[in-house]
């Protein structure tokens, strides 16, 4: 959260609720996938009033969610139209990072360094 914070603002919620999406859940218990599912969209409900309520998302503007999780990143593109106001974007929390410490047009120029002069010359 530190981290977080750090490079967005204050205006950041926890999340800890798990998604459902992990693994092989939703294929052989969906029953329990679609339950973890639902709690999880309600919590990202209440964090959407919360951050709109005191100002840190505007009225229409999207709410953005950052995982460490590839399960997390695949299931929470799911819940896109879920909010009420706005959607929600998923993002890794490294690319958020990267977007930025480096800019909006972080990948993009980073392969263009890469491809100039190997991967070697740009992570150091």
């Amino acid at each position: 959260m530190k981290t977080v914070k750090a490079l967005v603002g204050d205006g950041v919620l926890k999340s800890d609720r798990c998604c459902g999406e992990s693994g092989t859940l939703g294929v052989t218990r969906p029953d329990i996938s679609t339950q973890i599912r639902f709690r999880k969209e309600t919590e990202l409900r209440q964090g959407e009033a919360e951050l709109r309520a005191n100002g840190s998302v505007g009225a229409k503007d999207n709410v953005k969610i950052l995982t460490s999780c590839p399960s997390c990143l695949q299931g929470l593109s799911r819940y896109g139209n879920d909010l009420q106001n706005g959607l929600l974007e998923a993002d890794y929390i490294v690319v958020e990072m990267a977007k930025q410490i480096l800019g909006e047009n972080w990948m993009p120029d980073y392969v263009q360094r890469a491809n100039a002069g190997g991967i070697e010359r740009v992570l150091l």
